[in-house]
């Protein structure tokens, strides 16, 4: 299992992420639904847990939501291969305890064989807090910790000018752009940490590195896309 923690500096108070992120959710889901492909949102309704079994000990209500995400031709060539058009796909079930949020996907197909799970929490801090998430002594060990700077390029197919934090200034705070060559997350105000660990195992002889290297790397992009676009929203 691979365990990564992304930690995402933005220059917005907790207060105004969780607004924020409503509305790009909304319109990243509306972006990629379509042609047979997309978001197929089966359940979206509260829920409370007992405190026993609260999210990091204290978060216990909120919105839960279960998605089925259609991949398609969103996959790589050598992953349509191994699967049918039927099984390209992810149940997502999701658990918005804001600032606390966790995130489940599986696949039907592979069952117990993969798992990516996500655990997400909003700070207010640069990411220096050492372990949010209260990581064993042994997961520790294993974290890979990455730091997102939302400035930074993107590639040909995922830019747009209307998400380039170095271009964008907002009209109603006047915060921005954002200058990947300048030190903005050590000197924005306001500022917040978005912490997100990513627990992934994907278990295939013979493919599971190469899959599991490919999963984590398509979450931190689409990390970076999404918080450019809530950004500049």
């Amino acid at each position: 299992m691979l365990i990564t923690e992304f930690r995402i500096i933005l220059p917005v108070t907790v207060e105004e992420y969780q607004v924020a992120q409503l509305y790009a959710t909304a319109q990243m889901s509306k972006q990629n639904t379509g042609g047979g492909e997309g978001v197929e949102i089966l359940a979206n309704q509260p829920f409370e847990k007992p405190m026993s079994e609260a999210f990091l000990g204290k978060y216990n209500t909120g919105q839960y939501t279960k998605k089925i995400y259609h991949l398609g031709s969103r996959v790589p060539g050598f992953v349509r291969l191994l699967f049918s058009d039927s099984s390209l796909s992810m149940h997502e079930e999701a658990w918005n305890a804001y600032p606390y949020c966790k995130t489940v996907l599986t696949n039907p197909y592979m069952k117990d064989n993969m798992i990516i799970d996500i655990s997400t929490l909003h700070v207010a801090d640069r990411g220096e807090s050492e372990n949010v998430h209260l990581l064993s002594g042994d997961e520790l060990k294993k974290r890979n910790i990455v730091y997102i700077n939302i400035a930074d390029p993107v590639s040909r197919a995922d830019y747009k000018e209307a998400d380039d934090p170095e271009k964008y200034k907002s009209a109603k705070t006047g915060r921005g752009p954002l200058l990947a060559s300048q030190p903005w997350q050590k000197t924005c105000q306001p500022y917040m940490c978005c912490y997100k660990l990513v627990r992934e195992k994907f278990k295939w002889f013979g493919l599971q590195t190469r899959v599991e290297n490919l999963i984590m790397t398509q979450e931190e992009r689409l990390f970076r896309n999404f918080h450019r676009q809530l950004f500049c929203c």
